[in-house]
């Protein structure tokens, strides 16, 4: 899915999503990051949302952001209660949806200046057998 923005305040926008892929400004990155409009973190972690930690958490909670948009990959899957917990009691909101969604929905938040994070899952493919 091919998606742009005329004008967002921030410097990193979401232009195109498949299905183990985000394009943000010009860079494809094809691994688990955050992103919010002045900060990317092309390395944040985990492979699958069961490898999910209370680590990359800190992570996100590092940037301040006042809603989270969890991305958990192909089919909006909660995480762990107490995971989510911990973006909640910080005082942050919390969305959690497919990472398609987290991608549109990141780049309207950011349009409306929205302090937001989205923290996106990019599930690796499986391994040819």
């Amino acid at each position: 899915m091919k998606m742009s923005m005329d004008s967002a305040e921030g410097a990193y926008r979401i232009l195109g999503y498949s299905e183990g892929a985000v394009r943000i400004n010009d860079q494809h990155l094809h691994a688990s990051l955050l992103v919010s409009p002045d900060t990317l973190i092309s390395d944040w972690g985990p492979g699958a949302l069961e490898q999910m930690t209370p680590t990359h958490l800190e992570a996100v909670l590092e940037l301040e952001p006042e809603v989270v948009l969890l991305g958990t990959g192909r089919q909006q899957t909660f995480p762990a209660r107490q995971l989510m917990l911990t973006v909640i009691q910080a005082g942050i909101g919390l969305e959690v949806m497919d990472t398609a969604s987290a991608c549109r929905t990141y780049n309207v938040l950011m349009a409306e200046g929205r302090r937001v994070v989205a923290a996106l899952i990019l599930e690796a493919d499986s391994p040819a057998d």
